[in-house]
């Protein structure tokens, strides 16, 4: 009885101990579990969050491609060569992947956040004044490559779209703008890479995400990698510089070349790198030479600023009767679209200003304001407190002492062949004068008459002073 007894006691024991291992495994397992979620890998969360919306992100943007092209297909349709030449620009502008067929990698879903569809950008080249000869030029040698290769491939590789294009000027003039009108003019994905995506506190992770950019433009040519202020990414390499940094700047050089071999097929890859920058010495040279398409985007003239105004000012309410807009393109000389728009947004708070001052010294609430009352815009509302304008050119210097001449009036003009012209009659009539007063120094000078020939003698030092010329 008492073996029994004992026999079922370890029994018990046996099952007891059983039942707390199980126990204790499984609490163990969940605080690990929760612990490596939540301390181990703290990003997680936001990783699988990105994942998602590069997802979300790229099947809408070929999903918008495909329709897109299902469209023009059915446009090209036609009896005869064009009909079959619409087949095959049909043909080659869905060799693409289907989104749900998209497998992207981890580094490559870091890209595809920086992805932005044609349709989400509202830039286009007809809102941008004064380049238009660049813009020709973009769409004959860039667009037109990167949406009908078919029309090009007559040549081989020499008429592919080149595989660099460098936009470089003065900071203000529309660089970036260009860039995003370019991309949204021709269709193809625009890989808006920031510097802060190429940089990793993780070594060798910048590498690898540099190999990520080509390779997910690879998958949805035809694409276009911008990079604003590339001269910050792609400088010169110096022998002080960080390693790391050396490295990226060989790795992206290398696939950078590997765009220009054709594909299983023979057909060139669509992808261009587009930079901007302000200071095109800056960028190394075998960057440079990557980039074969360099357009100088500078400061405007006067036809381009009046073109930059008038897209500017837009709907903009003017008074007919006071406003000039030839006057405002013709002395804003030296300033950028920029500039420009900065100054025509000043401008437009004046009338505004002036009619909200108004109002509360008349006693009457701001409810009952009407927008309507607002006076139109003036030429003189371009001026007045205005930091971009200066109020006048310094004055010329003379010819005779090469200072500033503080009595000459000044014309502010763009017309740099007047201004020499009006300079000339200056110096013909300075010339008369000296004929005329030699001639009265000899005549004075017969006479005997000291005192009148020291006042002529004045009067041709006064006649002396004339503009130089430019």
């Amino acid at each position: 009885m008492s073996d029994r007894k004992r026999v079922g006691d370890y029994v018990l024991d046996l099952v007891f101990f059983a039942g707390m291992t199980a126990t204790a495994y499984f609490l163990a397992r969940n605080v690990l579990s929760t612990f490596s979620s939540h301390f181990a890998d703290p990003e997680k969360e936001k990783s699988d969050q990105n994942r998602r919306k590069a997802k979300a992100n790229l099947q809408r943007l070929l999903r918008s491609r495909d329709a897109q092209n299902g469209d023009g297909d059915g446009d090209d349709d036609g009896e005869g060569e064009s009909g079959s030449g619409g087949d095959r620009n049909g043909a080659s502008r869905r060799d693409g992947p289907r989104p749900e067929d998209l497998e992207l990698n981890e580094y490559e879903n870091m890209i595809a956040m920086e992805v932005v569809a044609p349709q989400d950008i509202s830039v286009g080249f007809d809102d941008i004044g004064g380049l238009d000869d660049i813009i020709e030029e973009l769409k004959e040698s860039v667009i037109y490559p990167l949406t009908m290769p078919h029309l090009y491939s007559h040549a081989g590789s020499l008429l592919a779209a080149p595989s660099g294009v460098l936009l470089h000027g003065p900071p203000g003039c529309g660089k970036t703008m260009l860039a995003k009108a370019l991309a949204h003019e021709s269709g193809a994905s625009f890989i808006n890479l920031h510097i802060s995506t190429m940089t990793e506190k993780w070594y060798g992770d910048s590498n690898k995400i540099v190999r990520a950019v080509f390779s997910l433009a690879r998958k949805l040519q035809p694409a276009i990698i911008f990079i604003d202020e590339i001269d910050a990414v792609l400088g010169t390499r110096r022998s002080g510089e960080h390693e790391a940094s050396g490295m990226v700047k060989a790795e992206f050089m290398t696939l950078w070349d590997g765009l220009t071999s054709a594909n299983a097929a023979g057909v060139p890859s669509r992808i261009v790198v587009l930079g901007a920058t302000n200071r095109m010495h800056d960028i190394d040279e075998a960057i440079l030479r990557r980039m074969p398409k360099k357009f100088p985007v500078t400061l405007p003239g006067v036809q381009q600023r009046r073109r930059i105004l008038q897209l500017v000012l837009g709907d903009t309410k003017r008074d007919d009767d006071d406003f000039d807009l030839e006057y405002i393109a013709r002395v804003t000389g030296g300033m950028s679209g920029s500039d420009l728009k900065e100054l025509c947004r000043d401008a437009a708070m004046m009338p505004m200003r002036e009619f909200l001052r108004a109002h509360r010294a008349s006693g009457k609430r701001m409810s009952a304001i009407n927008p309507a009352d607002v006076r139109g815009l003036r030429t003189d509302d371009f001026f007045p407190r205005s930091a971009a304008l200066p109020v006048g050119p310094l004055p010329p210097r003379t010819a005779k002492t090469g200072e500033a001449s503080e009595t000459q009036s000044y014309t502010t003009t763009e017309d740099t062949g007047s201004r020499r012209r009006s300079n000339r009659r200056s110096s013909a009539a300075s010339s008369s004068a000296k004929r005329r007063t030699g001639a009265s120094k000899s005549a004075s000078s017969q006479n005997g008459d000291d005192d009148e020939y020291e006042d002529v003698d004045e009067t041709a030092d006064q006649a002396d002073i004339v503009p130089a010329l430019d």
